[in-house]
């Protein structure tokens, strides 16, 4: 089955705040599938939905051709999970936690499990309360990744981590795919490590997903550009292919979207000489994306 994933027309309340309005995508096998948002922007109740301890208010959602509220069993057994709150029995030792899961899962890789342990640099000995935060985070990891997963869906994996143990948690990511042909489904707000390692990057703002395309169409279609205004104009123009601009005077740093050429000639034809050109980062095109959201939304409710 190609089709790992498949949402459509999910939406989600807490009450009277809508955490998901209507979103709708898929998720192929092999990619590394990235979500991004700001907090409260819908990604860890969407994780919850995949889950399945979430049903939707409305719309469906599949994980191999089945609901995973209707079949648990089925689709849990084929997914590896790692929360931001590293929800793991204190009063365990880190062998204990091994084997305590193992029982879970008919096809844990016990041989795996040790090779894990090794590049995580965990004893097996150590108790999951005097674990540091970086090292609960791999042990995690470990748990997730032992019983060689066909999902591994990371929520916020590397929040709060030092540098060498974000670097533990993206290795970890890249051999599941690369090695071992996974899926996996990241979410975090450290744009510049889902830009390592994801295929296909899907934005949110306010339950709403704003932007879904892969990484090399993302870099193809998105150009940061600065450019001087002609004599006399003080301020960029309002233009289609423009979603973000910041400057004052003659020069403005902008964020395109579109063809590279056909955005090149509607800034020509407004006479602004392109100083800078450069392929923008993810995190540039985020600020940019959420910017014109922001700016739609201000104007239809002023309207």
């Amino acid at each position: 089955m190609d089709t790992v994933i498949q949402v459509n027309g999910l939406s989600h309340s807490y009450g009277k705040k809508k955490a998901l309005d209507n979103v709708s995508f898929e998720v192929k096998k092999g990619r590394v599938f990235g979500l991004v948002g700001e907090n409260g922007a819908g990604k860890t109740t969407l994780i919850k939905h995949l889950l399945g301890s979430l049903c939707p208010d409305e719309g469906t959602v599949t994980l191999f051709g089945k609901e995973p509220t209707t079949d648990p069993a089925y689709t849990l057994e084929k997914i590896g999970y790692l929360s931001e709150d590293r929800d793991l029995p204190l009063w365990m030792r880190v062998r204990e936690l091994m084997g305590y899961t193992q029982a879970f899962y008919p096809d844990w890789d016990e041989e795996f499990a040790q090779q894990l342990l090794k590049q995580f640099r965990l004893s097996p000995n150590s108790k999951i309360k005097n674990l540091s935060r970086g090292e609960k985070a791999r042990a995690g990891l470990l748990m997730a990744l032992a019983h060689r997963p066909e999902l591994l869906l990371l929520d916020e994996p590397s929040s709060g981590l030092d540098a060498v143990s974000r670097n533990d948690i993206l290795t970890g990511v890249v051999r599941a795919v690369a090695v071992e042909g996974r899926t996996v489904v990241f979410s975090s707000h450290l744009l510049d490590e889902v830009e390592r390692v994801v295929d296909d990057v899907a934005m949110f703002s306010e339950g709403k997903l704003e932007l879904i395309m892969s990484m090399e169409d993302l870099r193809e279609k998105h150009q940061r550009r600065v450019v001087e205004l002609p004599e006399g104009l003080e301020r960029l123009p309002a233009m289609d292919c423009v979603l973000h601009s910041q400057g004052e005077g003659r020069e403005w740093s902008i964020v395109t979207y579109g063809d590279k050429e056909a955005t090149r000639r509607e800034l020509e034809e407004v006479e602004a000489r392109i100083l800078e050109e450069s392929v923008p980062s993810l995190n540039t095109v985020f600020i940019a994306r959420l910017s014109a959201s922001h700016d739609a939304q201000n104007t239809i409710q002023s309207a």
